[in-house]
């Protein structure tokens, strides 16, 4: 009798919350990487397939293996096919065993591999591109940790200015006077592995469009061993479900226990009908390309 094949490699999980694309691989304990090629960013880098290499910037949440075990290959493909060196952003403490993984590579491949290391603190934010920067904030799991937010910077004119000549507002300006007014638009937010609790009760989460969170556990029996872990479970969700504004929820980090038909299930029993359709696993590949099949005839039907 001829032996069964190996398995297939699990397609990508991919969910379209426009205007960007959320596509990688979560699956607690094995690997998280979450890439959002509209941005040129990832979160975490506990794989790396192809189609994540063009991402310029990792942010990593934390030091556990599922979420870095890629670091220097990321890396290190990145200049195999000739692209700029990849740019990792790591909560502090991470900084300098990061330099020291990619020193013991050195000694290995004897040769060195291009790389940039950016530590943000909590609060702290670098700018990704234009008008868009990365901020860090603070989460609570076993080890040291932070999620992150995408957040547009956007000016609009104060409105006793408004109907000004352009050269009165230029004028206006050189003489020291604030014409505008500044504000914030979360995007994207990211929570990584984390307990839930009061450092998710902040603008750059309840406001983003699009939440991207750890949801470890389903089952009713499994509170405890996410309390014990620290990681989220679906009660948690269920709360900050009513807390945030995103329309697009999208849940990650599903233990391997949970089979996605038990998982659909438990969503459609639990989650309240308002806020149903704004809750996705990214890895439940069959429900989410169904949703992009009419995503995508209702753009055609559009046009």
């Amino acid at each position: 009798m001829l032996p069964k094949p190996p398995p297939r490699h699990p397609q990508l999980g991919f969910i379209y919350a426009p205007p960007y694309r959320i596509q990688g691989h979560s699956i607690a304990g094995e690997a998280t990487v979450v890439h959002v090629p509209e941005l040129d960013l990832a979160f975490d880098i506990g794989a790396c397939p192809k189609p994540v290499l063009p991402a310029n910037v990792v942010a990593l949440s934390h030091g556990h293996m599922d979420h870095i075990a890629s670091i220097a290959y990321y890396f290190s493909q990145r200049h195999f096919q000739d692209m700029a060196p990849g740019h990792l952003v790591c909560p502090p403490s991470l900084e300098a065993p990061i330099r020291n993984l990619m020193d013991a590579w050195v000694n290995i491949e004897q040769q060195r591999t291009p790389y940039e290391l950016t530590a943000l603190a909590p609060d702290d934010e670098i700018n990704l591109k234009g008008h868009l920067y990365l901020r860090a904030f603070q989460t609570d799991h076993r080890v040291p940790s932070q999620g992150y937010a995408v957040i547009e910077r956007r000016t609009k004119l104060k409105e006793e200015f408004a109907g000004l000549p352009q050269e009165q507002l230029v004028e206006l300006k050189k003489q020291g006077t604030e014409i505008t007014n500044a504000f914030q638009i979360p995007l994207i937010a990211y929570t990584g592995d984390t307990a839930a609790g009061p450092h998710l009760d902040r603008p750059e989460v309840t406001e983003a469009d699009t939440l991207i969170a750890e949801c470890t556990f389903l089952e009713p029996g499994h509170r405890g061993r996410a309390r014990v872990g620290k990681h989220m479970h679906l009660d948690d969700i269920l709360d900050l479900l009513e807390a945030c504004k995103a329309t697009h929820f999208i849940l990650i980090h599903l233990s391997r226990r949970t089979m996605l038909n038990v998982a659909r299930k438990t969503l459609d029993k639990y989650i309240p009908p308002r806020h149903r359709d704004r809750v996705h696993l990214l890895m439940d590949n069959r429900t989410n390309m169904a949703r992009y099949d009419e995503q995508l005839a209702a753009a055609e039907a559009a046009e």
